[in-house]
């Protein structure tokens, strides 16, 4: 019985003989990383990516880019910066928000 690898290297071999993966839009191209892909806890990762592919994107993933922003506007500012504090009130707001979202969907076995 063969194992999961090499079931998984045999499909690939498969897609690569047919022409399906020259098909796919992404072939020959360089992956970009997606905004909040290091704030998406391992586990989401790849159910959001799936989704997102097929046109859904959940708003938890909306979230999760709308922190990379945050961060990348908070790092820009100065801690002095009237601006300073209420981006960082945001972004923790943000965080705890989304942290409740996905632990709910770890408790009700969406994930």
């Amino acid at each position: 019985m063969p194992t999961l690898d090499e079931q998984i290297a045999r499909a690939i071999e498969d897609s690569q003989k047919s022409g399906e993966l020259k098909c796919a839009k992404s072939w020959g191209k360089s992956q970009e990383e997606d905004p909040g892909f290091h704030e998406t806890p391992d586990e989401f990762r790849l159910p959001f990516k799936i989704l997102k592919d097929a046109g859904h994107i959940p708003p938890e993933v909306e979230m999760l880019k709308e922190i990379a922003a945050l961060m990348e506007e908070l790092n820009a500012l100065s801690p002095g910066d009237p601006r300073y504090d209420v981006k960082k009130t945001r972004l923790a707001d943000l965080r705890l928000k989304t942290a409740i979202r996905l632990e709910a969907m770890r408790c009700s076995g969406r994930i």
